[in-house]
């Protein structure tokens, strides 16, 4: 039977996988597209950031600083100015600093590549224990770097998620972490995909405000669709694209 608006949150979920691999094509567990340490630095530089703001950010400080030890050993205000494209450079400088000074500490090294051999559950539990790394960030490095079945769930995922009705309504983000991965099998692959789909979902079609419905291929059974727009008729569905248009716009990183 086709997934409708009263279908179970997991056959939601499940649908919007294979919709939304249909629609962008599917992705590859290829060479992670930054180091783990990379990674874990500029997602905390990224919070409430765009992307470009967020590369400007890590590529001053470095230019700034030289590298891990010269970033830990700056003054923290001329970290928190190298890093000014970020929302809140004065809070994320100490934080960074603290950071490196805990890995440091810690593995004798700036390096994370430990990690690959730990247990997801021990690895995430290590990096949120540190300051400013919430379950997203933590996430974000297990699943991209080391491949660990894990799953990001950031503002996109998460909208989409609450609008389709994959997860209750009012389900936070760190509660949406846990369903959303009960719910899917435990495959990295499916999981980067999941991810990368919905963020790109939501950044081009499943906007904030002003949501693109008629582009969107889930409107069959999203919850959101169903209250502004009724059901989708045959002729809606018929209408709506079944792969993404690169005229539209690039996709984001």
């Amino acid at each position: 039977m086709p997934t409708t608006y009263t279908s179970p949150p997991a056959e939601k979920t499940w649908q919007d996988h294979l919709i939304l691999n249909e629609f962008f094509e599917p992705l590859t567990l290829e060479q992670p597209r930054r180091t783990p340490m990379r990674e874990l630095i500029s997602t905390i530089l990224s919070h409430r950031t765009t992307h470009a703001d967020e590369e400007l950010a890590y590529d001053r400080m470095l230019e700034a600083f030289g590298d891990w030890q010269g970033v830990l050993d700056a003054p923290t205000a001329e970290l928190a100015h190298a890093i000014r494209t970020t929302r809140w450079p004065d809070t994320q400088a100490p934080r960074i600093q603290e950071v490196l000074r805990r890995i440091k500490a810690e593995r004798g090294e700036f390096t994370l590549d430990f990690l690959a051999e730990w247990p997801t559950e021990q690895g995430l539990q290590w990096l949120t224990d540190m300051p400013g790394i919430g379950l997203k960030t933590a996430s974000l490095v297990l699943l991209f770097n080391f491949h660990k079945p894990i799953l990001p769930v950031d503002t996109h995922v998460h909208r989409i998620a609450q609008r389709v009705g994959m997860i209750a309504p009012k389900a936070s983000a760190d509660k949406a972490h846990k369903v959303l991965l009960e719910q899917l099998p435990p495959d990295p692959l499916v999981l980067l995909n999941f991810h990368k789909h919905n963020y790109w979902h939501g950044q081009r079609v499943c906007f904030f405000t002003k949501p693109d419905c008629p582009r969107c291929p889930l409107k069959g059974f999203c919850n959101y669709y169903l209250e502004h727009y009724g059901p989708a008729t045959p002729e809606a569905l018929a209408a709506t694209p079944k792969k993404w248009d690169t005229a539209w716009g690039a996709l984001p990183h």
